[in-house]
Order: structure tokens, then C-alpha cells, then sequence
């Protein structure tokens, strides 16, 4: 049978009409440096892609449609120095490849580099540079988001107390935040009122804090590096992490801070070189300032084990109520004190590594013969009244310590390791 010329597009009309992927018609445009990319997006329709060669575009843009803007190597989008740059406000957008310079600086306003709003579930946002001071990313109230491989820095004119954070998640479900680098911003990543996210490979440094939870359950923390920030991971006020594999190099004050987390894990983490910044007049650090690789306060019911805390002013510093909590296979390595903890309720964390541990294992079990008690009662007395500190090797001080380890009874309450391992969990066989 012969067909009619007119059939095939007759059949390709019908298929259309019965719902036919719109993606097979998707249309590809090409911007122009110089000048402005929303009238092309108007023109777009779901399903296109937006390829922006290298230059520089003016203004700023809203995409309410799901589109694929992919920008080439110094590919800039200027946004003149007010307002979000960019606005996803559609589903399933992919925004990558973009330079994107000079959004605006105010934070009561939200003021970002990319703002994803509600409507845009299932976007991705991924290797895009973003330079400027208000926000890097905000994630407000969107479910299944990508955002992978960004650069994000901050204005240094600016304090750090006025820059925006570098990816903010506010009320966030189900989304990723994976490779990116943050630096030179408030908060390298921020999660406020957020749900099962997963935070993972991301690198945080010259920040206030790398990573900031607040009221934010079950998520999951994986593999990160915090440097040189005031505190590497903020966890507060917040239930059921998984703060696993993590590492925090020479920051200040805390590596791992916890406030009022529960039913949590910690696990792998390697902290190492926390310590208390001098004074801006280069003196002595204050009194009780030490840099502590651990901060527990006010946090119960944790899991804390298989963690290696080293070469810090302390290992890990516990206060307020922080008794209730699993401590196993951790490794506290020539911190300048392993542990501080004052109160009247005995700890026995069995089955941790300690660097000074002066023991012996007779039955070569790998496990110490002798309890390790990492405080003594002139800690207590020095923690009490920091201005002691003075005296700490003075010949009455000394003689004190002597007399309380030729007699125990005289011992507070404190941590004690009943079964010391011999050797750092993960190197056995090897020296410490």
C-alpha cells in the first residue's frame, strides 16, 4: 500500500497529542556574551538546553522552567551587586559550568548566588564558581536536590560575621551536598530544620565553622575536611546524626563541637591539631581556652567510637550532663590532656587507645593489665581554679600527683579506661 506524503507527519502530530516525551523536541540555544539570558529563557520551553559560551552576561535571572543551562569555561553571569543572581523556581532544573560574580549583600533578605526555591525539587546544581558576599547557595524548603563540585568563596572585605554561608539548607529533605569547596564564607555548610541529607566529600576551610547543624535530624555527615576554621563541625540541637569518617586539621577552638545531640554516632573520625589561637596581641591564650579536638556538652546516649583525637591542646572535654554516652576503639594521641571532665559521677570508657598509657600486658592480649585513669586530682583542682595553673610544676604540685598515685583513695571521680588497648586501633603491630 502506498502511503499518503502527509502521513508521517500525521502520525508524528498524533503522537505528540498522546503524549509523547517532550525531550524529543527539546531545542538547544545559544547565548550571547554581553548580552542578557532571561529573554532566552522566556523563550525556552521544558526540556531545552541554554549553552552560554565564554563571556560575560549582565543581569540577573529567574528560570521557571525546566531547562538545561550549561555555561563553558569563563562563562560569567554578573549579577550587578543586588539580589539572588540566579532563582530556580521550576523542577528538575541541571544549572552547571557557571562563573557567577556579584550578587547582593543582604542577609535578611536572603541575598544568594543561586536561590532554589520550593518548586524546584530534583534540580542540580554542579561545578559552578560563585564569588561574592551574600549567600552561596540557599536551599529553601525543596526536597532532592543535587548540589555537587561547586566552588564557593566569600568577600573577605566583608567581616566574617557579614557574609552570607557558603550552602545554606533551610528546611531541606533528601538532598545531597557532595565535593564541593567552601572557603572564605561564615559557614562553610549550614542545615537548619533539615531531614535526611547527606553531607559527604566536602571541603571546608578558613571559615567560622565548616559544618553548622541546627534542629536538624537524621542526616548524615561522610568524609568532609574542615581546615583552619573556628570550629570544624557545630553540631547542635539535633538527634540522630551520622558523623562518620570526617577530618578536622588545625582548626581553632573545637574540631568536633556537641550540643545537645542525641542518639547519634560518631565513628572514624580523625581530628587532629585543635588548638587555641593566641590573642591578637600575640600573649598567652586565656584562661580555660584550650582547643579541645571533642566538645561534648549537655549530650547524651551517643555512640562515639573508633575516633582518633591527636596532638591537641585537649583530646576531649566533657560538661554539662554529657555521662550517658558509648566511648570504644578511640584513640587520644599526644593531646596536652587527653581528658577533662569534672564530676561527681564515675566514667569507665573500656577499650580505648591512650598514647601515655604506662601499663603493661603480661598476657599479650593487646588489652592493658592496668586501668588507665587519665586524671588526677590536681587536674580537678587546676581545672577548678585555671590561675593554679602557675604551680603545675612546683615541687608541692608534683608531690601531690606522687602521693595520689602511691594512694588511690584519694582519686575523684573521673574517666577510667578498665581495659587500655596497646596498641591505636587500625595499627596494631605497629608503634604509636
Amino acid at each position: 500500500m502506498k502511503r499518503h506524503p502527509g502521513y508521517l507527519g500525521c502520525l508524528l502530530a498524533l503522537l505528540w497529542l498522546f503524549g509523547l516525551p517532550s525531550g524529543v523536541y527539546a531545542a538547544d540555544w545559544l547565548a550571547t556574551p554581553g548580552e542578557p539570558l532571561q529573554p532566552l529563557i522566556e523563550q525556552a520551553t521544558d526540556g531545552d538546553q541554554l549553552l552560554l559560551p565564554a563571556g560575560r552576561y549582565p543581569g540577573r535571572v529567574v528560570i521557571d522552567r525546566t531547562l538545561h543551562i550549561r555555561g563553558e569555561l569563563q562563562a560569567i553571569l554578573d549579577a550587578g551587586g543586588h539580589g539572588h543572581a540566579v532563582v530556580l523556581a521550576a523542577p528538575d532544573i541541571i544549572f552547571e559550568g557557571v562563573r557567577i560574580e556579584d550578587w547582593g549583600d543582604n542577609l535578611t533578605a536572603l541575598e544568594a548566588a543561586i536561590f532554589v526555591e520550593p518548586s524546584a525539587h530534583g534540580s542540580t546544581i554542579r561545578n559552578n564558581q560563585l564569588s561574592g558576599p551574600g549567600f552561596g547557595i540557599w536551599l529553601d524548603a525543596v526536597n532532592d536536590v543535587s548540589v555537587i563540585g561547586n566552588t564557593i568563596r566569600g568577600d573577605t572585605r566583608l567581616r566574617s560575621q557579614d557574609r552570607g554561608n557558603g550552602i545554606h539548607l533551610y528546611n531541606v529533605s533528601d538532598s545531597i551536598i557532595e565535593s564541593n569547596d567552601v572557603a572564605q564564607t561564615r559557614d562553610g555548610i549550614y542545615l537548619d530544620s533539615s531531614r535526611h541529607n547527606v553531607l559527604r566529600d566536602n571541603t571546608l576551610h578558613d571559615l567560622r565553622y565548616g559544618v553548622h547543624y541546627m534542629y536538624s535530624f537524621d542526616n548524615r555527615l561522610e568524609g568532609n575536611l574542615t581546615q583552619r576554621t573556628r570550629t570544624g563541625y557545630a553540631l547542635m540541637q539535633s538527634k540522630r546524626l551520622e558523623v562518620v569518617d570526617n577530618r578536622s586539621e588545625a582548626d581553632d577552638n573545637y574540631g568536633i563541637l556537641m550540643n545537645n545531640i542525641t542518639d547519634s554516632l560518631l565513628s572514624g573520625n580523625r581530628v587532629e591539631g585543635v588548638t587555641q589561637p593566641l590573642g591578637a596581641d600575640g600573649e598567652g591564650r586565656l584562661a580555660g581556652g584550650d582547643g579541645k579536638a571533642l566538645f561534648v556538652y549537655n549530650s547524651q546516649f551517643n555512640r562515639i567510637e573508633n575516633n582518633r583525637f591527636a596532638a591537641s591542646d585537649i583530646g576531649i572535654h566533657l560538661t554539662a550532663g554529657s555521662e550517658d554516652n558509648q566511648m570504644a576503639g578511640n584513640a587520644f594521641i599526644a593531646n596536652k590532656q587527653q581528658v577533662m571532665y569534672v564530676a561527681t559521677r564515675e566514667q569507665d570508657w573500656s577499650g580505648n587507645y591512650w598514647s601515655d598509657y604506662l601499663g603493661w600486658d603480661l598476657d599479650d592480649n593487646g588489652v592493658g593489665d592496668t586501668a588507665h585513669e587519665p586524671n588526677d586530682a590536681m587536674d580537678h583542682l587546676l581545672w577548678r581554679h585555671p590561675f593554679a595553673r602557675l604551680l603545675m610544676q612546683s615541687p608541692a604540685v608534683l608531690a601531690l600527683r606522687w602521693a595520689q598515685r602511691q594512694f588511690p583513695v584519694f582519686r575523684p571521680p573521673g574517666v577510667r579506661d578498665s581495659a587500655p588497648l596497646m596498641s591505636e586501633p587500625g595499627r596494631e603491630g605497629n608503634a604509636p
